[in-house]
């Protein structure tokens, strides 16, 4: 990890801590923890704070095309990076909150989603309107993969059977600063990626 994305994380969780909620980018570790599951059969994928992109290039490492990757991007500190490493992606710098709007991302449909966004700062309306966005999107038996630092799925049980959702966890790393853990939320009709296989 180059030591002026540690710092440009940094100063961005200075700026804005509830928004970045990571003093530094996800490890390596996590990054290949939250794209296991995801092969180009799998695409095209839609990324959620995206960051340095070190999610990205282990999208790519996958074998996702750039030219399949929307990157949903909030902070502007990061975009002109992201822009410059990821030139054949789609980016869009907005709110996800806003993902399921008609007419915007060109009405895409994806088979996965990945998150980067601290679920854990943010209202629950919020996380509401940003999932209920990217299922809205995703096809029936596409995945919404987020990390999360704490103990538990950063979406609350109320929030998944709002939307008829569940979660499974998918795998923890002590490989991250701080440990993290990834799950995958699916409707209710998706198989587990354990009997899937």
């Amino acid at each position: 990890m180059a030591q002026t994305d540690i710092l440009r994380f940094f100063s961005a969780w200075l700026r804005a801590p509830l928004r970045v909620a990571s003093v530094t980018p996800s490890s390596n570790h996590l990054s290949a923890l939250m794209t296991e599951h995801i092969s180009p059969s799998h695409g095209p994928v839609l990324e959620l704070g995206p960051g340095t992109g070190v999610f990205t290039s282990a999208l790519l490492k996958r074998g996702i095309a750039q030219r399949d990757i929307t990157l949903i991007e909030y902070g502007a500190e990061f975009v002109p990076l992201l822009k410059l490493r990821f030139p054949d992606t789609k980016l869009y710098q907005m709110d996800a909150r806003h993902i399921g709007e008609r007419g915007l991302l060109e009405d895409a449909v994806f088979g996965n989603v990945i998150s980067g966004l601290p679920l854990l700062s943010m209202k629950p309306a919020v996380v509401l309107a940003i999932l209920a966005g990217c299922f809205s999107r995703l096809r029936r038996d596409g995945g919404f993969y987020q990390f999360t630092y704490g103990p538990k799925c950063p979406v609350s049980p109320l929030l998944l059977r709002k939307l008829d959702l569940k979660a499974e966890k998918t795998g923890w790393t002590f490989r991250n600063f701080p440990p993290a853990s990834v799950y995958r939320i699916t409707r209710h009709q998706v198989p587990t990626l354990g009997n899937a296989r």
